[in-house]
Parts: C-alpha cells; sequence; structure tokens
C-alpha cells in the first residue's frame, strides 16, 4: 500500500530519497542521451510515407504543375483538405510545408493591414488569449509582434469560457490562439458546449479572430478517437462566419520537412488572404500538393494512413503512462493526461518543482521540453508543468527515459518536503 508523501515522517521521507537518489545515480552512470523535448514523429512513421515519392506525373486536368499558377493551390488538394476540415473547397486555401508560416503571416496581415478594421501596428496595445498550458510556438509567433499575452486556465472540456467571455470584453483583446482537438499539451478535446460558446463571442474588437491551430484532427491513438463539433457550422448562427481562422498540415502524417498546410476560413478572410498572397508568391509547392493527393486519393485514404500511425504510437504512450502509474499513482504528488490522441502527455508534479525535475533529468541524460515552455513568456506561475513527447524515441529508450522521468519527479518532491 502506497503511501502519501505528504503523509510520510521525516524519517520515512528521507529513507525514501537515499533510495531514490540510488537509482537515479544508476542511471546516470549508463551515460545516457535521450531526447523527448520535441513532438516529432519517428523513422518508422516517416517510412509509412515513402511512396510519396514515386509518383512520376505532374499534371492536373492536363495543366502542368510544374509551372507557375494556382496561387491558392491545385484543385483536387483543395478539394481533399476540405474534406478533412468539413468546409467548400472554395473556403480552403493550400500553404507550404508548415502551417506555422500560414499564422505568422495571418498575423503579419493583421498588423501591416488589418483584419477588417485599423491595422494592428497603430494600435497602442494589442493582446491575445492564451489556453494554458499551450503550444510554445504559439506564444513565440505572439512575442516577436510585442503582442501582450493573458493566460487562459484550461478545463478538462477546453478553456475556461467564463474567462474569455470576460476578457474579450476589453476592446485591446485581438484573438486567441486554440488546439481545439487533442490539445497540445494536455490532450483535451474541447466540448460542444465549449465550441459552441467560442462560436458565440461577442467581442468589443470587431477584428478579434480565433487562430484554431487544428493541428491534430485526425491523429487518434485510440479507437474511436474524440469528436470535434466543426465550428465552421456554428458560426453562421451567430453571425461569426468571419471570427474564426482554421489551420492545419500534413507535417505529422507525411513529411514535417515536406509536408502540406492549409487554411480554411470564410469568404471575407479568404478574398483578403488571397490578395496579400498575390503581393507575397506565385505559387507554393503544387508538386507536392499533387504528391499528396495521389498519395492518398481521397480523405478515405488518410483516414487509413492514420491508423498505422496510431499502430506505432499507441504502445509509446502505453509506456510512458504505465510509468507513470506505477511508479507516481497513489503518491499525491502529481498528476497526468490520458489522451486519446495527438503527441503529448500533460504533466503536473507537485508545485515548484518542475525546473527541478528538468534539471534532474538533464544531468542524467534525459532531455525534456524546456520547462515553462508551456506558458507565455516561458514563465509556469506554479512551476510545475511538463510536457512529455513520448512519440519520437524508440521504444526501449522511451522505456528507459519514462522510467528515470518518474524518479526524477518522486526525488524532487521528497527534496522539497524534506526542505520544508
Amino acid at each position: 500500500m502506497k503511501k502519501l508523501y505528504q503523509d510520510m515522517t521525516a524519517q520515512e521521507l528521507a529513507c525514501e530519497k537515499a533510495e531514490l537518489e540510488k537509482r537515479y545515480q544508476e542511471f546516470k552512470a549508463k551515460d545516457l542521451k535521450l531526447d523527448m523535448s520535441r513532438g516529432k514523429p519517428g523513422s518508422d512513421q516517416l517510412d509509412l510515407s515513402s511512396a510519396l515519392n514515386d509518383v512520376k506525373d505532374y499534371t492536373e486536368n492536363g495543366v502542368d504543375l510544374r509551372n507557375y499558377g494556382m496561387l491558392d493551390g491545385t484543385p483536387a488538394c483543395k478539394k481533399l483538405f476540405a474534406q478533412l476540415m468539413g468546409v467548400e473547397p472554395k473556403n480552403v486555401i493550400i500553404g507550404p510545408n508548415a502551417s506555422l508560416t500560414l499564422m505568422f503571416d495571418y498575423i503579419s496581415q493583421c498588423f501591416t493591414h488589418g483584419a477588417g478594421d485599423t491595422p494592428w501596428r497603430s494600435l497602442d496595445k494589442v493582446k491575445f488569449l492564451c489556453p494554458v498550458p499551450g503550444y510554445d510556438r504559439h506564444f513565440t509567433i505572439l512575442e516577436y509582434f510585442g503582442i501582450e499575452m493573458i493566460n487562459i486556465d484550461m478545463n478538462a472540456d477546453g478553456p475556461d469560457m467564463d474567462a474569455v467571455e470576460e476578457a474579450v470584453k476589453d476592446p485591446c483583446v485581438k484573438g486567441m490562439f486554440c488546439v481545439p482537438k487533442y490539445s497540445n499539451p494536455q490532450g483535451i478535446t474541447y466540448s460542444d458546449g465549449v465550441v459552441r460558446r467560442i462560436a458565440a463571442l461577442k467581442p468589443a474588437a470587431k477584428d478579434f479572430r480565433v487562430m484554431w491551430d487544428n493541428a491534430y484532427m485526425i491523429h487518434d491513438v485510440v479507437y474511436p478517437g474524440d469528436e470535434l463539433l466543426n465550428i465552421f457550422d456554428i458560426l453562421p448562427q451567430y453571425g461569426n462566419e468571419d471570427m474564426v481562422i482554421e489551420f492545419c498540415s500534413t507535417s505529422k502524417i507525411t513529411f514535417p520537412g515536406a509536408g502540406v498546410s492549409a487554411l480554411a476560413a470564410s469568404d471575407n478572410n479568404i478574398a483578403a488572404i488571397k490578395k496579400r498572397l498575390n503581393a507575397q508568391t506565385i505559387s507554393y509547392d503544387k508538386m507536392n500538393q499533387h504528391r499528396h493527393v495521389e498519395f492518398f486519393g481521397d480523405a478515405n485514404g488518410v483516414m487509413a494512413h492514420m491508423k498505422k500511425h496510431a499502430a506505432i504510437l499507441k504502445p509509446k504512450f502505453d509506456i510512458v503512462l504505465g510509468h507513470l502509474k506505477n511508479e507516481l499513482e497513489g503518491l499525491g504528488i502529481a498528476s497526468w493526461t490520458d489522451p486519446r490522441g495527438g503527441y503529448f502527455i500533460s504533466l503536473d508534479v507537485t508545485e515548484g518543482c518542475a525546473k527541478r525535475v528538468g534539471e534532474l533529468c538533464r544531468e542524467a541524460g534525459v532531455v525534456l521540453t524546456t520547462v515553462g515552455a508551456t506558458f507565455p513568456y516561458g514563465k509556469d506561475p506554479k512551476d510545475r508543468n511538463i510536457r512529455i513527447a513520448p512519440t519520437y524515441p524508440p521504444v526501449s529508450e522511451l522505456d528507459t527515459a519514462a522510467e528515470l522521468l518518474c524518479i526524477c519527479v518522486r526525488l524532487a518532491a521528497a527534496e522539497k518536503l524534506l526542505a520544508k
């Protein structure tokens, strides 16, 4: 029977710490070099898409795709992404390999030309809402533009909508980043109620934009996966068709370095974005768009491909979750998510201990996501959240890294309690 750390006597904690230090030193002696820092696909996942390179014919409906033209993407690729996102092809623009580029460019457009109102560069202050813990790359974009970030706590069903509805009363609040399905890092899928409340928002800022980063829309690990309500079906009910821009990509479907990205938006937003694109580029990589269409065929082909990914990923998630349960459950020092998809597991350790856990892991040869990265400005106010990325390491290395991580969580908690 496990005993809560908080209920242990000083002597019991000292004995626990001594045993943990012994195990920790045994791991340090192995001279490990393991990386769990980013949510990258493993080589076995990348191998699933090798046949993309077999395409030889680059014509579509008699058009040579190796040449200029088709600013917003090939018709076939637009149709494929429209199927995946549940919108009309006319409301889709196909971009480069990374959806982050599309997000960055859209924020840039809002700064230089506005989103139907005053360009943001002309304003004294611009603020964005950031559900936390969240995706560090979103925070990096906002910080680059000098946008003030406001933390919005995540609940089990999505962002704290009471806080969101209160925050958007400020006309300086111009937007919110969301990862609505299998959120990064918690793996939470927004409930229908949360999606409806987002669609129904009445912000003081007429140019308020929700950056709907649907990066993991088909990245189920457990079947059946979570269902996300299509926000574009709801927006017209509230006259908010222009409020949401959706982004996605094949970065974790085919090749992160050579995938295809897309955005979906209202007619008005598509027209504004295409006007900017006409000055920005001739077209994105249509040959790569064509390769993806030839490889998948249609949305059903994409979904079948994702089941192959899930077969590789589920054992990795199970390994990490198994160690968390066996090592940490019942001690009162940690909690974690058990996502049905996505790329991460979110671990909350004893308050004030996350940096120490990261330090201990690093000294023993395991690199985690930088502690604090899941919050704006890299500042976790409670110093407790750690993003676990189980996808990249081979199974054998992941098993070792997960066990060491748990030892470090326990050791950091014991140190803190003894220091009191």
